[in-house]
């Protein structure tokens, strides 16, 4: 079992940076793979980004590559996903989740934990 509390979610105009922390409990948070998603009124939950257990791979959705990078510190039980050129169309509330099995994957279905959640909001 494991927890996750996702922070660092807030307001910020279109083009400027946030930095999303995921705080994980337990003690073999460096098995799993972990990843992040949104989602927005209205619509469903998306795959933003993934990373293996090592943090030795990464891989993003097409709407986020290039701007968005995922992270993580196994010393400190925690996953970041640092945010630049933000755009309007990213405001979502945004997710972290564990996969116990360690496998990446961009499907909601396949990870076993979440976070509660962290709202990002961009003004155009």
């Amino acid at each position: 079992q494991v927890q996750l509390v996702e922070s660092g979610g807030g307001l910020v105009q279109a083009g400027g940076s946030l930095r999303l922390s995921c705080a994980a409990s337990g003690r073999t948070f460096s098995s799993y793979a972990m990843g992040w998603f949104r989602q927005a009124p209205g619509k469903g939950r998306e795959f933003v980004a993934v990373i293996s257990v090592s943090g030795g791979y990464t891989y993003y959705a097409d709407s986020v590559k290039g701007r968005f990078t995922i992270s993580r510190d196994n010393a400190k039980n925690t996953v970041y996903l640092q945010m630049n050129s933000l755009k309007p169309e990213d405001t979502a509330v945004y997710y972290c989740a564990a996969r116990d099995n360690g496998v990446v994957a961009t499907t909601p279905t396949s990870y076993d934990y979440w976070g509660q959640g962290t709202q990002v909001t961009v003004s155009s």
